[in-house]
């Protein structure tokens, strides 16, 4: 198995039709012609873009093309998805100044890699997302892309400025990596913005914000730390970040220690990992846990085990997914208040400023949501901010849709409800109609679970 296809999450196999949703009711045509003023599109402070006037922006048609990556979408959709297709327009590759050289997409070998969509029918709208896990910027292509595009918006995303398994090696002091996360967003959101303004003749009425895991945690982050630049967002399974925990290096340790056989499952329950997901735990246990806590760890805490994983997380597939001996005893409560401060760079407060939707499966096994988006919103509570958030737990979703191809009898792909929460916050923020309250989502007895879902019927309320 290529390693691009084995750790979604971290940038290997699994990281982190058409639904129907609202017809564009704004939707132009820009000019007479297909890809009008095309020349005339520039991407503020980019160091290199190239443009291209292409018939189909989606992926089906971009397969197999320098447009899109297959390869780095592996694992995060299902199969049996349905997609639309047939949205003509620009499409716009590009990088920032940047220092590093991790993303070789198109043979570039630099990093802050954006990509950007203009279709020629425009609803007045900006979708911009962050890859997941260590993804580079194709990664939601067929997740995020394709529907909204349809939908009539523009779309922007980026590569974060970093990504592989080594990507905690980009930066000076540690935390630096992830704290890149946030500002190639913003810088991409500001200047994606200006682009869409030079190709449709003013700035976008809406922008939202909206991500898969690390994508995920980049909204929250986003929607507390810079409100003025968006009017929404949803949260499809963020990562958390809290500078005394909980975080991944609170819960990983314990299941690092499990796959050395030093833990035992009771010791994963009070992680926060939940009961009935076990079946899930010996794929996480080759996929995820190891490489994930390493590299994690290495980004916020090197002094730890400078040895491991030293200056790369390996050059195989088996080095790099495999743990490090010593995390498995890990304590970061324990740890200097260095290491504390490094997490407090790129925190969550929970004072989000706008409206966000956020979804999560009970059965994720790598961000167990009893760890993560349970406390995330109990942080927005404690905040006063309860009346601009929706949790909606999703009853048999993990942590990536590709799972559900080899147990469609006890997972759910999240992606039909991520659409149908799109569409909710749409609704949200443009015609004042409020999403239903916080609750789980139940697995439908039959039906497509693939393509559709229906937030609106809870089968049980969620505790808050």
């Amino acid at each position: 198995m290529r390693l691009s296809r084995a750790v979604p999450f971290v940038a290997a196999t699994l990281l982190a039709a058409a639904v129907s949703g609202p017809t564009p009711a704004t939707a132009t045509t820009v000019g007479e012609r297909h890809c009008a003023d095309q020349d005339r599109v520039r991407v503020p402070g980019a160091a290199l873009q190239q443009s291209a006037c292409l018939p189909d922006l989606t992926t089906a048609a971009l397969a197999g093309t320098p447009y899109t990556d297959m390869a780095d979408q592996a694992g995060l959709t299902a199969r049996g998805t349905r997609n639309p297709t047939g949205v003509a327009g620009i499409q716009i590759d590009g990088y920032f100044p940047d220092s590093s050289r991790f993303n070789a997409t198109h043979g570039w070998q630099h990093d802050a890699q954006f990509v950007i969509r203009l279709p020629d029918r425009w609803n007045g709208g900006l979708v911009v997302t962050g890859a997941p896990g260590t993804r580079k910027q194709y990664a939601t292509d067929t997740a995020i892309s394709d529907q909204v595009l349809a939908l009539g918006y523009a779309y922007a995303a980026t590569d974060k400025g970093n990504s592989g398994a080594d990507f905690y090696r980009d930066g000076k002091r540690p935390g630096d990596a992830v704290a890149e996360w946030n500002a190639r967003t913003t810088q991409l959101t500001r200047a994606a913005r200006k682009a869409v303004a030079q190709r449709y003749g003013h700035a976008p009425r809406r922008t939202y914000m909206t991500g898969i895991s690390n994508g995920g945690y980049l909204t929250r982050w986003q929607l507390e730390n810079h409100p003025e630049l968006y009017d929404g967002g949803v949260d499809w399974e963020g990562a958390l970040w809290t500078a005394d925990g909980p975080n991944l290096l609170t819960s990983l340790p314990t299941a690092v220690a499990r796959m050395l056989g030093s833990a035992r499952d009771e010791d994963l329950y009070r992680a926060g990992f939940a009961r009935a997901s076990e079946f899930l735990w010996p794929y996480h246990e080759q996929a995820y846990w190891g490489v994930t806590q390493k590299i994690y760890r290495a980004e916020f805490d090197p002094a730890y085990d400078a040895g491991c994983p030293g200056p790369t997380a390996g050059t195989t597939p088996a080095q790099i997914l495999s743990p490090c001996a010593s995390d498995a005893t890990y304590d970061y409560a324990s740890r200097p208040a260095s290491v504390h401060r490094a997490v407090a760079r790129v925190a969550l407060t929970g004072r989000i400023g706008r409206p966000l939707i956020t979804l999560h499966g009970d059965l994720d096994a790598l961000l167990p949501k009893a760890a993560d988006s349970d406390v995330y919103a109990r942080m927005i509570d404690a905040k006063g901010r309860g009346p601009l958030h929706r949790y909606y737990t999703i009853a048999g979703g993990t942590h990536v849709d590709g799972l559900y191809d080899a147990y469609p009898d006890r997972l759910r792909p999240i992606l039909p409800c991520y659409r149908s929460a799109f569409d909710a916050l749409a609704s949200w923020v443009e015609r004042g109609t409020r999403p239903p309250a916080d609750h789980t989502v139940g697995r439908p007895a039959s039906g497509d679970v693939v393509n559709s879902c229906t937030l609106s019927t809870p089968v049980a309320q969620a505790a808050r």
